[in-house]
């Protein structure tokens, strides 16, 4: 008798690592070729790095809509659809010369990656026993850290730098080889999650105050994070550095730290306390940021990690504080969350890019400075209020 993967742990973790992986590769796959597409078709830095933005603000944009409806619709055609587009705006974005329609199929893309993240998430709640969530879930959470490394490296090192074309055909064929097998061989849907409509909406969460000042902390952090990364080739680029952009791409490899940090913050939170492990992992960030300004490709290196670790401190401290604030409310809760952590990852992109037109790194360093004081303020208000 033939048995459904659902019966098989390490097959269900498997499908859902491959699709999650897959879909993340996505977002950042130009991210280490910036330069490159800044020659080839004549722009500015600002320009060129709108094809990293676009994709997360439609993210941002996108997520809250996408998830409403997984909760009231199957999820497997919006699965289906999700595959389908995203593959289809990635093998045009391979083909088209012109870079404003290479940013429009990317903003395309990021309206549907939720298809693929969020409407999973659903569908995994809806389809598994709890004690087999949480494992799934734990796979989940790794393969958006390895789905956003595997893209740099497919972008800016598997295929050669000014071949980044073939790197979307490649995250095109595994993205849709991913969505027919996640269609073929997940588990059916077994029960709905209903939300009982006497629970706080979106508008009544940000009526806390708490809450307002939780979001922004995701917010400011992955404002600096992703501006940190997005311009990394650009600054390593350009002398006294002059690094190839094999080695440029190496220094994405810090993103692993995302792996190993998570849970071993959540650890130091139960100990000391999400305001402190956020107050601190600010630091780390600003001196990561500090070190940066060396000119040594072995002090970006290490500033890389520092930044790294700095900022799932803040990531994972921020998230565990919000969830025990909120007794009611948790799934519009979360939402908020990647709805406010997106955004900032966005505007900070925009932002940073207009920063180092004018002020080249330094200018990024400066601006992130700036707003590295907000998670900073809000872990050390939480570490004083004895709340946190």
């Amino acid at each position: 008798m033939n048995r459904h993967p659902i019966d098989h742990p390490l097959r269900l973790q498997a499908l859902v690592f491959s699709l999650v992986v897959a879909a993340f590769s996505t977002v950042y796959i130009t991210q280490p070729v910036l330069p490159v597409l800044k020659e080839e078709f004549g722009v500015s830095e600002f320009l060129a790095s709108l094809s990293v933005s676009a994709v997360i603000l439609g993210i941002a944009l996108a997520n809250l809509p996408w998830g409403r409806l997984a909760d009231r619709s199957p999820v497997r055609p919006i699965i289906l659809l999700g595959g389908v587009v995203i593959t289809l705006c990635g093998l045009f974005s391979a083909a088209t010369s012109s870079l404003r329609l290479l940013i429009l199929a990317r903003f395309v893309q990021g309206l549907f990656i939720p298809t693929l993240s969020t409407c999973v998430v659903v569908y995994l709640g809806r389809s598994l026993p709890l004690e087999r969530l949480n494992v799934v879930m734990g796979t989940y959470v790794s393969a958006t850290v390895a789905g956003g490394l595997s893209g740099r490296l497919l972008g800016g090192w598997i295929h050669p730098p000014l071949h980044w074309r073939y790197a979307f055909v490649t995250t095109s064929i595994l993205l849709f080889t991913a969505t027919l097998a996640a269609l073929r061989w997940l588990p059916p849907e077994s029960r709905k999650i209903e939300i009982p409509e006497e629970e706080p909406g979106f508008i009544s969460l940000l009526a806390r105050r708490d809450v307002r000042l939780l979001l922004l902390a995701p917010f400011a952090a992955f404002f600096v994070f992703s501006s940190i990364f997005n311009y990394l080739p650009f600054y390593l680029a350009a002398p006294p550095f002059n690094a190839p952009t094999q080695i440029i791409t190496l220094m994405y490899l810090s993103y692993l730290t995302g792996v190993v940090i998570g849970p071993m913050v959540g650890n130091l939170c139960n100990r000391f306390g999400n305001g402190t492990i956020m107050a601190g992992g600010t630091i780390v960030f600003a001196l990561a940021i500090a070190l940066s300004l060396i000119g040594s490709i072995w002090a970006v290196a290490g500033s890389l990690a520092g930044v790294c670790l700095g900022f799932f401190s803040i990531h994972a401290a921020a998230a565990g504080l919000l969830n025990r604030k909120l007794t009611v409310s948790r799934g519009r809760g979360n939402s908020l969350y990647i709805l406010f952590y997106y955004l900032g990852g966005s505007v900070g992109i925009t932002l940073s890019g207009l920063a180092y037109e004018r002020g080249g790194w330094f200018g990024v360093a400066a601006l992130g400075y700036l707003m590295l004081t907000i998670p900073f303020s809000i872990g050390w208000r939480e570490r004083a209020g004895g709340r946190g």
